[in-house]
Order: C-alpha cells, then structure tokens, then sequence
C-alpha cells in the first residue's frame, strides 16, 4: 500500500513539474500574443484586458511583404527534404554497419561518435560551401541539416537493425535479392518504427533550427520561420504582442506533430534497446 501512495504522489508530483515547465510558458506565449501592444510591453502573465487576436495575426503574416509566409514554404522544404535525406542515407549506413565485419567498421563507428560529440566548426564549414558553390541558399543548407543530423539517425537505426535476426537476410538471398532487393524490399519495411522516430525528432529539430539557417543562409529571401523572430525585435524597438504571435505560428506544427506521434516516437527508441 505504501509503495501504491508513494508511486501515486511521485506521478503527481511529475505532472506538476510538467505543468510548470512546460504549459506555464506556452500559456503566457498565447496571452500576450492575443494582447495589444501597450498590454504586451508589460510581459505580465494576465488576463488580457482586449483581445487583438486578429489584428496581431494578420500583422506578422503581413509583415516584410508576407515573409511568414515564404519562410514557412521554405522551412517545409528544408525539413522534408534533409530528413528524407536523412532517413535513406542513415538507414543504410547502419545496416552495413550493423551486418557486415571488416576492420573499417571500427573507424566508422569512431566517425559516428565524433559525430555526436564533436560541435560543428561554422568557419571551415561555410568555406567548404563557398568553394561548392551552395553557400547563402536553400540546397546548401539542406546539405548542412542532413549532414549534421547523421550521426544520431545512424546510431538509432543500428540499433534497431540489431533486434532483426539474421535469417531474414539469408533466406532473402536464398530467393534471389540483391542487396538494394535485400535492403529496400526485405529490411526497410521492418524500420517503420524507428524511421517514425527519426522523421518526428529530427523534423522538429530541422524545422525549429535557428543557428544553421542564421549562419549558412543568411539571405532575406530564403528565410526560414526562425528568422522571422527578427522582424519585431530590435535593439530600441520590440513588439511583444507580434514576436509572441509569431512564436505561437512556428511552434504549432512541430507540436501537432509531437502530439500525433509521441507513442511511436517511445516504441521506436525502446524496441531497439533489445536485441532479439
């Protein structure tokens, strides 16, 4: 019984901390996003005494001649396009990772690693771009979010290509396949968990990205919805009411995509942590 009151309260004790943490700072996004600008200057988390909600929203699409509007079309273009990118390059990589022995599988298992831990160097990076030719646009950029994204995506999709057997590649080759056969007909099907996983996190982080987008594609025109955030704040004038309504914008479809996709987002990272 004592254990049963110590597992409730502890449950309790987390949703607040959730509540805290997370819905407290969304609530006082939407409030002053639906206030005018005087009652927004305030940033007190209150009740608005008038509603702009109309005049606000109708602002930030407006403003910069409709770059909301452009930035989002390009944030959807760079987020599906690298995190498909993504999804068949790490999958793949993991798989011979997973299956085949040869002594360069430590080296790449090192690179990996050195993937996740390594921070990126901006300078040699935008100099590599430069002498491709896709520095400042969209195609560079996607590039840059595909390859950082590598080293995460491989390391899930190893491990769940661990937890299937074996025999599935050898009676595949038995019948025939080759090994595009083998890999897109027999073994990615069975990854539709884990490629769930990897499409939802790495989507949000794509889309949500802010620093990448800043240094390699610094143009107006091919702003991404982060960027946008610069519209209504400068070093003399802010406007809370229209920063806060187009925070609310950029962060509604990463959060829908969250809420649809929690469940396989925890089966995909969980049924990979067993090998079978």
């Amino acid at each position: 019984m004592n254990t049963t009151r110590s597992g409730r309260f502890l449950g309790a004790v987390a949703v607040l901390v959730f509540a805290v943490v997370f819905l407290v700072p969304f609530a006082f996004i939407v409030l002053t996003a639906v206030k005018p600008q005087q009652e927004a200057s305030r940033l007190e988390f209150s009740w608005p005494r008038h509603w702009a909600i109309g005049s606000n929203l109708r602002q930030v699409l407006q403003a910069q001649n409709y770059q909301l509007v452009a930035a989002m079309i390009n944030s959807v273009i760079l987020t599906v396009t690298s995190v498909a990118i993504m999804v068949i390059l790490a999958a793949m990589v993991a798989y011979v990772v997973q299956r085949r022995r040869s002594r360069w599988i430590p080296l790449i298992n090192f690179l990996v690693l050195s993937g996740l831990i390594i921070p990126p160097a901006v300078v040699p990076t935008i100099y590599v771009l430069q002498k491709l030719h896709v520095f400042n646009t969209l195609p560079g950029l996607i590039l840059i979010e595909a390859a950082f994204g590598m080293a995460f995506s491989v390391m899930l999709f190893r491990a769940f290509i661990g937890s299937i057997p074996r025999d599935l590649d050898e009676a595949a080759m038995i019948d025939g396949a080759g090994p595009l056969r083998l890999f897109f007909g027999v073994i990615f099907p069975l990854l539709r968990p884990v490629t769930i996983t990897v499409v939802v996190v790495q989507s949000v982080t794509v889309f949500n990205d802010f620093a990448n987008p800043l240094y390699f594609l610094p143009s107006t025109s091919g702003a991404t919805v982060q960027l946008t955030l610069f519209n209504f704040q400068s070093q003399f004038v802010s406007s809370y009411n229209l920063l806060f309504m187009d925070i609310l914008l950029i962060t509604i479809p990463p959060l829908i995509m969250f809420l649809f996709f929690n469940r396989q987002i925890v089966a995909g990272m969980t049924n990979g942590a067993v090998k079978g």
